[in-house]
């Protein structure tokens, strides 16, 4: 069955979607949470069972597998929950009944089941066949989850280290294995074999004989190579990669895994172009795994779901995006943090986001991970963190300890953010010779990097009145560049209405086009690469930057002929966004020809 709506909500920081499909499931829309915070997760079953009065057992860490059990039982919990919704909703009273119009009042105008259900009720049917149709027809939200392969710590108890099983994304993909839910294990920051392996282990991702599979993998992409040699791997082991997640390598939220130049438009057409040569192969490979494993052999073709997020802002993109290159659904999400009833974040915080202008959000170092991270400029983690560098205590107590991955000084691990970590690295600075610059330059790096596995949760923390003694009040947020050009708290439905083209959240009409946005960030993200060149580079750097500039090019020629070829989307201002594109070739030239001068 295809989805209800056009869009979806995807992972945004660790808290923020935490509980979203208990918001938003019931109106049939699809949103993904995070499985990084086992604590958290424990903490919002809590929350929730108090609210809506069910008997809560805590799982607390002295019982064995606590993380995949607290996991479990909270995906468990909120199916249960969002379903309760959703058949309330379906056993509707009225044809007038305020949850069915709501849900059908925030469907796009081109859906069918829109407009059959306008046809039933100006046809005058009688009630009990309107309520039939409604069962029938309408479909919940998935609960889809995320995990970031990378983030996949190893542990301990009493000092030993446990199997690769205890791991932390390993506790997490088993949580979500043993849960009763039938969606989506969204996978993200690239492949991890040990864990993709690991899924094969589990009987839900295996495909029934009418291709029926109750746990879907879902691939983040940035780039076909990278998705076509992913599937490969999982199609040899029986396991079917049933969507691909195209992300913006640099205009999304959180971490921003950056492509070597290569750009939305151009990837999103090699996916369009290959589709069924990505199918074909991938399949192949794993109805011969299937066999080989004596498991059940699916009758027919699989399906196979190509999606997109970053960076998309106005129903007219949203719709291009969907036409042009034939896809199943956009991802929104920045604009979702200012959506109250869909997502989790503290008014403080809310308001920041939407006082936010381009200055405010860029790109820092401040990931432990080592990879770039989107930040808004003068959130309270950061003040926590300065303070704390200024009472030279710098880093973070380190109490959730999820990204402790840096083992340098500890072989069980430590965060680089951590005050521990901080101190024996600026320890080790001191006994080095070298000039008063660079080691302020180096106490800086090392300085810069942030307790986000904390941060990425407060917001949800404070929003729901829990306690952050252990953790502290810092939050620490993670909206994409789109951010800038949202400045209004919105309820679910105007939102619906601004992704549809019935209505428009912008108040400012200076928001580049998704592609250009997309450009301009990729040439600053070169010129940068080429500042910080040192006179004594070599050639693997200079080819490199040579590789980066010629797939910007490649880009820059593709948006010109997209444009220029245009007779419906982007006419009323074809004119203004090719200027735009000579601007940014223009300085792509110029850093070219720096390039050529090294």
């Amino acid at each position: 069955m295809k989805n209800i709506h056009s869009f979806h909500i995807p992972v945004m920081g660790i808290g923020f979607t935490i509980d979203s499909p208990l918001k938003v499931a019931q109106y049939g829309i699809d949103s993904v949470i995070s499985l990084v915070d086992d604590i958290l997760i424990e903490k919002m079953r809590k929350v929730y069972s108090e609210k809506f009065e069910v008997p809560y057992q805590e799982i607390s860490d002295k019982v064995d597998d606590f993380r995949a059990k607290r996991i479990t039982s909270y995906l468990n919990f909120l199916q249960e929950q969002t379903e309760a919704k959703f058949n309330q909703l379906k056993n509707i009273t009225s044809v007038k009944s305020k949850a069915l119009k709501e849900y059908v009042d925030m469907l796009p105008e081109y859906s069918a089941l829109k407009k059959e259900f306008m046809k039933l009720t100006e046809e005058n049917v009688d009630f009990f066949t309107v309520k039939d149709w409604v069962r029938t027809n309408l479909k919940m939200g998935a609960i889809d989850v995320n995990i970031m392969t990378k983030v996949d710590k190893a542990n301990y108890q009493n000092k030993e280290l446990l199997p690769i099983e205890y791991n932390d994304a390993h506790a997490a993909l088993r949580g979500f294995a043993d849960s009763n839910l039938a969606s989506s294990l969204v996978l993200s920051a690239g492949m991890n074999p040990r864990l993709y392996s690991y899924i094969s282990k589990f009987n839900d991702f295996f495909p029934d004989e009418n291709r029926y599979i109750k746990k879907k993998i879902t691939l983040k992409v940035s780039d076909y190579r990278s998705a076509f040699i992913q599937g490969k791997f999982l199609a040899k082991k029986g396991l079917w990669v049933s969507e691909y997640r195209i992300e913006s390598g640099l205009n999304c939220g959180g971490h921003a895994f950056a492509t070597d130049g290569f750009l939305l438009g151009p990837v999103l057409t090699e996916f369009k172009e290959n589709k069924e040569i990505l199918k074909s192969e991938t399949q192949k490979l794993l109805m011969q795994a299937l066999n080989e494993a004596n498991k059940v052999l699916p009758k027919n073709e699989f399906a196979l779901k190509i999606t997109t997020q970053g960076g998309v802002g106005t129903a007219e993109e949203h719709s291009f995006l969907m036409e042009e290159y034939q896809l199943d659904s956009v991802g929104w999400g920045s604009p979702f943090l200012l959506v109250p009833e869909a997502t989790s974040v503290d008014e403080k915080t809310m308001q920041k986001l939407a006082k936010a202008r381009e200055e405010d959000l860029y790109l820092s170092n401040s990931s432990p991970l080592g990879v770039p991270f989107n930040t808004l400029k003068g959130n309270t983690k950061d003040a926590e963190k300065q303070h704390l560098i200024g009472k030279k205590r710098p880093g973070s107590s380190c109490p959730n300890k999820f990204i402790a991955l840096n083992y340098e000084f500890k072989d069980t691990g430590l965060c680089t953010a951590s005050r521990e970590y901080q101190h024996l690295k600026l320890k080790q600075l001191d006994t080095l010779a070298l000039s008063k610059n660079e080691k302020k330059q180096k106490y800086n790096a090392i300085t810069e990097k942030s307790c986000i596995c904390v941060g990425l949760s407060t917001s949800t923390l404070i929003l729901n009145n829990m306690s952050t003694k252990k953790t502290g009040m810092g939050v620490a947020v993670c909206p994409g560049p789109n951010m800038a050009y949202y400045d209004k708290i919105v309820s679910l439905r105007a939102i619906t209405d601004h992704i549809y083209g019935r209505k428009s959240m912008l108040t400012r009409t200076d928001r580049p086009n998704i592609f250009i946005k997309e450009l301009s960030l990729y040439i600053a993200l070169l010129e940068e690469k080429v500042g910080s060149i040192k006179i004594n580079f070599d050639q693997k750097q200079f080819r490199s930057l040579i590789k980066f500039t010629k797939n910007l090019e490649v880009g820059v020629l593709y948006y010109n002929n997209l444009f220029k070829n245009q007779k419906q989307t982007f006419v009323h201002n074809k004119e203004a966004l090719l200027n735009l594109l000579a601007v940014e070739h223009e300085k792509l030239v110029l850093i070219g020809l720096k390039i050529e001068k090294l």
